[in-house]
């Protein structure tokens, strides 16, 4: 049993019965990490302008990234994630004629809504649950 255990965390793998917690982390393409991190109600906002005009929602929140709103792309310059996310409404726009783009749009605004959550919980210390 040993000998497995230090096989698989030789492979990178935990055991579970080692009782070792692992953090797992998302990996996000560049206009999905581009999604900036508003206050709540700016996100519950963009998220109606996407239900009901694909793309009109992640338009408006690429100028907050503008006014300071923080992204999971701190090392490109503001103004690159500006246009990632006027890219990513604009695409929404196009391909909503066919569907994609309006369902796109409205995970796009549900996930403002989630970092928006999120965020607000890392800000007051409390314990998350998603």
């Amino acid at each position: 049993m040993e000998q497995k255990d230090a096989e698989a965390r030789d492979r990178g793998a935990i055991s579970s019965a080692s009782g070792v917690v692992v953090q797992v982390r998302e990996k996000k393409g560049p206009l999905r990490a581009a999604i900036p991190c508003m206050p709540f109600p700016v996100a519950v906002i963009c998220l109606f302008l996407n239900t009901f005009v694909p793309g009109l929602g992640t338009f408006v929140s690429a100028f907050t990234v503008l006014c300071g709103a923080r992204t999971d792309l701190p090392d490109r310059h503001v103004c690159c994630v500006f246009w990632l996310n006027i890219a990513a409404a604009f695409i929404q726009i196009l391909t909503a004629i066919v569907m994609v783009g309006w369902i796109m749009s409205i995970f796009w605004g549900m996930d403002m809504v989630i970092l928006a959550i999120s965020e607000g919980y890392k800000d007051q210390g409390v314990p998350q649950q998603l």
